[in-house]
């Protein structure tokens, strides 16, 4: 991908925390237009990588860019917008208090979008922060990121704590929001239905790496499941297993004509992932 292709680069990434390497040579790009999702276990380093992408950290090594930009340490670039996992808000601000300081902090900002998003969220300009339910307040946190317009928006774990009814319609902004704006949109989720129902880019990290990148259509179409009780390497070809569980086994590579005793299916991405999260901790075992 060329660099003016890539909204985000991240360039053999290191961050360790004490004793802890959270990133270890974390490699990929995201499209921009894309929306893309960063998958991996609890402490896969998700978290660490958006908080390096907009200045929060700084990597030990390597080079994150993001619109050709290495990120600073004077607040979130122009063209970003963040929501961290925990959603801060000021507490004591009503949500009519949070739109205004969106206006005043931002050059950049569509006041009747926000408040359009805000109204259609049923939620009252008059509640304070410290009012507002979890979801909520990840409702408000989200207007106040798109208020900005920007053109990367990262989100971390953004549909965590939303009801089904409050996932949909987020979901639905989102995505009209990236279809209308060509917004870049970058969530970290470990929820697999969620990211099957909303990004159209894979990113799989797991000890500290990106373990599978790609469309998630093409990843879908590179990979195969293989069911038989005989040895699949004669059957495999040049493709490669990427997992295997008693008789059934995950391949990366063109699919084979099925032979005797042989039974080749499509992946869902729930095969695909949990085969790459698999492996993954075998190899830190």
């Amino acid at each position: 991908m060329s660099e003016a292709d890539s909204a985000l680069t991240v360039r053999d990434v290191h961050k360790k925390f004490r004793r802890t390497e959270a990133l270890r040579g974390c490699s990929f790009d995201v499209q921009r237009g894309s929306i893309t999702a960063l998958v991996g276990a609890n402490g896969a380093g998700k978290s660490t990588l958006m908080s390096i992408a907009v200045g929060l950290l700084e990597p030990d090594a390597g080079e994150v860019t993001i619109l050709g930009h290495r990120p600073g340490r004077n607040g979130i670039a122009p063209g970003l917008a963040y929501v961290a996992q925990h959603k801060p808000l000021y507490r004591g601000f009503t949500v009519a208090d949070t739109l205004m300081f969106g206006e005043k902090s931002n050059t950049q900002w569509d006041n009747d979008y926000a408040t359009r998003l805000v109204t259609d969220a049923q939620i009252a300009l008059s509640a304070r922060a410290k009012t507002l339910s979890p979801g909520h307040r990840t409702r408000v946190a989200l207007v106040l990121a798109l208020g900005r317009r920007p053109d990367v928006l990262l989100l971390d774990e953004p549909l965590a704590e939303l009801d089904p009814l409050a996932r949909r319609s987020v979901v639905r902004t989102l995505m009209e929001d990236a279809a209308e704006r060509g917004t870049t949109i970058v969530l970290s989720s470990h929820v697999l239905s969620e990211v099957a129902e909303i990004a159209d880019q894979l990113v799989i990290l797991g000890s500290g790496r990106a373990r599978l990148t790609g469309a998630l259509d093409d990843l879908l179409e590179e990979h195969y499941l293989l069911t038989g009780a005989a040895d699949p390497a004669g059957v495999v070809g040049s493709g490669s297993i990427v997992e295997s569980h008693r008789h059934t086994h995950l391949v990366r590579g063109a699919r084979p004509t099925p032979g005797d005793g042989w039974r080749v299916e499509p992946p869902n991405l729930d095969d695909i992932v949990l085969a790459y999260l698999t492996t993954i901790d075998e190899e830190a075992a």
